[in-house]
């Protein structure tokens, strides 16, 4: 079109020099009706150039609310979460127990899961979460439940119904929970909580506390978990931990009730910028019985200690305190310490070398040496 345009304007600057030759009347006309002409070709250009503009100019302005108004793949909000893991904890050790002695291949506690977030609304997702333990010194079966649950979490606290940790792990043992051992934390691991069958739960954190209430609904179920009832407050801030609980649990023989226990805690626990670990916790727990002849009080007692050796070794210490409250030949009561050195070449590979002794009021001591691996595994994905 420009090439054409500026074809006419040529004609137009070439129109007097065609004047000069034109001698006769008939030329001169045909002069006139070429300028006539070409005048109203020029101003039908004028007007398609202007057309033509305007269309380009409002193609631009629909692309561009288009392109705002449609989200861009960049701008797409990842709303699903899945993650899969695994901690495989072998462990070969030399074992003194009642008397007899033996080498044996156990297992730490490893397991394997699987967690999905689905976020539905700012603030708000819903949580899956599904654990199961491999245990390794019986033929490496998949083994029971750990936990098994969903959860609904909100500005409003979260809420969760399954199979999950209660709050005296979470606020109690959890910090004390460092070894690499099934029976850690040692004094806490005899008659204490890990996890709950039949459980709901709710949690609420606001200005560095953390409250939960879990209680256990059990139908007409009677076992050693049959039901309870689990509260507590925890301070949480920069690197330091301290909580308060209190549990309320019946406790049956078959289908007979025989009472319940009751149990006060507390624990505290710090983290100090160089890297060492102090963690303490404390349970009061009264046995009461509906014989109340049969009544007792004990308690539990974990001190648990780590210390950084360079950027690939810890050495943590441990002390603990365990007491049934029985007398005579029925009496439980242990202490006794343990010593572990740690390996860690990479975050998700650590070796181990651990003593442990315990030292019982009435029946014959334990202690046991033992080495052992532990690998983590995690993938996530987000679409």
């Amino acid at each position: 079109m420009c090439k054409f345009k500026y074809l006419i304007v040529f004609c137009v600057y070439l129109n007097p020099l065609c004047l000069a030759f034109a001698n006769d009347t008939s030329a001169q006309d045909d002069i006139a009706v070429l300028k006539s002409q070409i005048a109203a070709l020029q101003a039908a250009l004028t007007a398609l150039e202007k057309k033509v503009s305007k269309q380009a100019t409002n193609l631009e302005t629909t692309t561009s609310i288009t392109a705002s108004s449609s989200p861009s793949v960049t701008d797409e909000k990842n709303d699903h979460t899945v993650r899969a893991y695994a901690t495989v904890r072998p462990t070969f050790g030399y074992i003194d127990s009642q008397g007899q002695s033996e080498f044996d291949v156990r297992d730490a506690l490893s397991h394997a899961g699987i967690k999905a977030t689905k976020q539905f609304n700012t603030d708000w997702q819903a949580i899956l979460h599904g654990e199961w333990g491999i245990d390794l010194a019986n033929q490496g079966n998949f083994g029971k439940s750990r936990q098994v649950y969903v959860a609904l979490d909100s500005p409003y606290g979260r809420i969760g119904i399954g199979k999950q940790r209660p709050t005296q792990y979470l606020f109690i043992a959890e910090y004390v929970d460092i070894f690499n051992h099934s029976s850690s934390p040692f004094a806490y691991d005899p008659e204490s909580l890990f996890f709950v069958d039949n459980l709901i739960t709710y949690q609420i954190t606001k200005h560095n506390l953390t409250w939960m209430a879990v209680a256990q609904f059990n139908g007409q179920q009677g076992d050693a978990y049959s039901d309870l009832f689990n509260a507590g407050v925890s301070y949480d801030h920069n690197g330091l931990h301290s909580a308060l609980t209190y549990q309320q649990q019946d406790v049956y023989d078959n289908q007979t009730e025989l009472g319940e226990d009751e149990i006060f805690a507390a624990s505290l626990a710090y983290e100090f910028s160089s890297g060492l670990y102090l963690a303490l916790s404390y349970q009061d727990k009264q046995y009461q019985r509906l014989n109340q002849n049969d009544d007792r009080n004990g308690h539990t007692l974990d001190i648990s200690s780590a210390f950084p050796i360079g950027h690939h070794h810890k050495i943590k210490l441990g002390y603990f305190d365990f007491s049934s409250g029985f007398e005579g030949e029925h009496n439980q009561d242990y202490n006794g310490h343990n010593i572990t050195l740690e390996w860690l070449p990479t975050e998700s590979l650590r070796l181990h070398l651990e003593y442990l002794a315990k030292d019982f009021d009435a029946q014959e001591n334990f202690y046991s040496w033992s080495v052992g691996f532990r690998y983590d595994y995690s993938q996530q994905w987000s679409y």
